[in-house]
């Protein structure tokens, strides 16, 4: 039975099941937002960039490709994503400007 109390106090005292809760938490607004991105936000980006074929672009020296347009891609999905999930949080937290606590 000590071994079990052990574990149970190891819970309580590190917040694991708090911290398990907001993962999964995490995980499913992950999703969300990169729906939202996918779906909503790249439809009208991509118009904006000339080039059908952009996030396909490559750069061969020799022997070895870049893909710097899949790169891009991220690049633009990220500061995207960094965007509305600072819009969010601003909004859920409610707070003026946000600054390190």
């Amino acid at each position: 039975m000590g071994l079990v109390k052990e574990f149970m106090d190891f819970l309580k005292e590190y917040n694991t099941i708090s911290l398990a809760i907001a993962f999964i938490i995490g995980a499913a607004l992950t999703t969300l937002v990169q729906s939202l991105v996918n779906d909503v936000v790249m439809p009208f980006v991509t118009p904006l960039i000339p080039g059908g074929e952009w996030q396909e672009a490559t750069l061969a020296l020799g022997p070895i490709m870049i893909k710097w347009g899949s790169f891009l891609s991220s690049l633009i999905n990220f500061v995207i994503i960094a965007f509305v999930v600072f819009v969010i949080a601003k909004k859920v937290l409610k707070e003026e400007k946000v600054k390190k606590k």
